[in-house]
């Protein structure tokens, strides 16, 4: 992800919860601290593939406000 955003490339991390921390640190270790990052809820391991697709919906908003930034 982060050697996509370096080419110039629209990106961003759908993390869970626990995750936000390791990604921002993981993000500034490879050069792209602005990495955009879309909050979804945690856990995602052992739920039925119709409820990560709920948690994933909680993603929407904030990619369209993405793109809508990017639009500009």
């Amino acid at each position: 992800m982060a050697e996509l955003r370096k080419r110039g490339l629209t990106t961003a991390v759908i993390y869970s919860g626990p995750f936000l921390k390791l990604g921002k640190a993981q993000a500034r270790t490879f050069g792209v601290p602005e990495l955009p990052m879309l909050e979804i809820t945690h856990p995602l391991g052992g739920i039925s593939i119709e409820a990560v697709e709920g948690h994933s919906e909680q993603a929407a908003p904030q990619f369209a406000k993405l793109i809508k930034e990017i639009l500009k």
